[in-house]
């Protein structure tokens, strides 16, 4: 007898061959904040995409639970109107069609109990008439203070009850949890109703295929492996910048700040895989298991004084324009002390890291948005050449750019051609967009196949979440008592404390 929780597999196909990807059995999912900002511009884009790759059943459906007044019609139009505006792939009419015929609407407020009895008759219905065989997956795309009426709801309407072959699943949005206690509170009530093997916390970073590249960059290439330890590896410097300010997204964002809003889960999950010993397997046990072990070994290093820097940006010039500060954006108060910038300096005690500081920086308004990850090498001892010759020569690094320009970057040194001998800095490039004509899938793409297949090697564990505040709450509460965060202006790289929490010890961060 098949499992729940196995996933469908073509039977022409191999299940060890994970060239191609694996296309969903026979399932539904229900989106509950369906009419909000991530399910209009990355959730039903990336469903539609899905659907036009050929990676969803035929019978799938799609129902959108939300408090407006809204037919089939209605919801069907403001699907399309997502898909006209986000989705990646040509539109198909014959592929809207099929999608079209499978979306339904409910609604409902997370405290109608009469309302999820509908949600249930409806889910119940496409079982019957459209073949989704009992299998749901729940998308949670809702503020955390209404994960436990929901998950609450979905256990008295029945709707979290597998039964025989049958399979239910719920995805929860970050964040998770504002700190450690938090955390662990939210996992005992989603943990109350769905088996931790039926959760899937999104962090749509590690569904990016540059995030995914870091196992293949590492593992597959013999060039790497000796070097990636703290004999050759001086620090590393990961850095997540936008350009972008935060006006209209203080209900969200004021009181929550850069470092628990990016720090605590897409730079440390970013870490982890950098960071991790080689897996037997990428099986979703052997890759968590790997992760989670370079976690315990994580601490941030003190005195936060000097080892951490936080800032908030002020009024200033984002290329040619004009922009205010945090505490003059639209809703943010304007004593606000909410940090839009956060820096601090990690450890591993393990034999490979001994030594090697990770640097992790975050902001908003900052010179450009860019995601990246530098590993930046020891100097050599530079013994054959005279004194002037290498001048020009800077640290070795090979930098993993995650967005918006994908690839890798090796910088190393190079004799500058003429009678003399002078060496300066040279540059070799990888970029996906120049080596593959294939379009990578957007993040979330990957991250709901992968849930409807119940491949969870993408999506942290609740030992991850939580070990990620232990990592990080230290700094939080130290910031907590220092008042406000450093004023940087807009178009900068963050505020001088976090350039002297590099130059204290010699190093400098890089400008991407």
């Amino acid at each position: 007898m098949t499992s729940p929780h196995q996933q469908w597999n073509n039977p022409l196909r191999s299940p060890a061959d994970k060239r191609l990807p694996q296309i969903a059995g026979p399932s539904g999912m229900v989106i509950f904040g369906v009419t909000g900002d991530l399910a209009r511009k990355k959730l039903l884009p990336a469903v539609y995409d899905l659907a036009n790759r050929g990676l969803l059943p035929g019978g799938f459906t799609l129902v959108g639970y939300g408090r407006r007044d809204w037919s089939k019609a209605d919801f069907e139009a403001y699907v399309r109107k997502a898909i006209d505006e986000g989705a990646r792939t040509e539109f198909h009419e014959n592929v809207w069609q099929r999608l079209a015929e499978g979306l339904e609407f409910v609604q409902g407020n997370f405290d109608d109990d009469a309302a999820f009895d509908r949600l249930a008759a409806t889910c119940k219905r496409s079982d019957d008439e459209r073949g989704t065989a009992g299998n749901w997956a729940y998308y949670l795309s809702v503020p955390p203070e209404f994960f436990a009426e929901v998950v609450h709801q979905l256990d008295r309407s029945g709707m979290a009850h597998e039964g025989e072959n049958q399979w239910r699943r719920v995805i929860i949005e970050k964040p998770f949890g504002h700190d450690l206690e938090s955390a662990k509170e939210l996992n005992e009530v989603v943990g109350a109703v769905f088996d931790e093997r039926s959760v899937f916390r999104i962090d749509h970073y590690l569904g990016k295929e540059t995030v995914q590249n870091i196992l293949a960059l590492r593992f597959s290439n013999q060039m790497f492996e000796p070097v990636w330890n703290s004999h050759y590896i001086d620090h590393v410097q990961i850095t997540m910048a936008e350009d972008i300010g935060l006006g209209g997204r203080a209900s969200y964002y004021d009181g929550i700040g850069a470092a628990r809003d990016v720090i605590q889960n897409h730079l440390i999950q970013l870490l982890a895989l950098v960071a991790m010993e080689e897996p037997t397997s990428f099986s979703p046990g052997q890759l968590r298991a790997e992760k989670l072990k370079v976690l315990r070994a994580t601490s941030a290093v003190g005195p936060f004084g000097k080892t951490t820097a936080r800032g908030q940006y002020t009024a200033g010039w984002q290329g040619s324009k004009k922009v205010v500060g945090l505490r003059e954006e639209e809703g943010f108060d304007p004593n606000s002390t909410t940090e839009t910038f956060a820096a601090c300096t990690l450890q591993i005690d393990s034999r490979r890291w001994a030594g090697v500081p990770f640097y992790l920086r975050t902001g908003k308004r900052l010179g450009r948005r860019v995601t990246e990850i530098a590993l930046v090498f020891k100097r050599p001892p530079y013994q054959p050449f005279s004194q002037g010759q290498t001048d020009l020569l800077t640290n070795n690094a090979v930098v993993i750019r995650v967005q918006p320009d994908e690839g890798v970057l090796m910088r190393f040194g190079s004799k500058v051609p003429g009678p003399g001998m002078e060496l300066r800095d040279v540059n070799m490039d990888f970029s996906y967009s120049e080596a593959f004509t294939e379009q990578s899938p957007e993040a979330y793409e990957r991250l709901i196949l992968d849930a409807l297949l119940d491949e969870s090697s993408l999506f942290p564990t609740n030992s991850e979440v939580e070990r990620s505040w232990e990592i990080l709450d230290p700094v939080l509460n130290y910031w907590a008592d220092q008042g406000r965060p450093d004023d940087y202006a807009a178009g900068t790289w963050g505020p001088a404390s976090a350039e002297r929490m590099l130059s204290k010890d010699g190093r400098a961060w890089r400008r991407p």
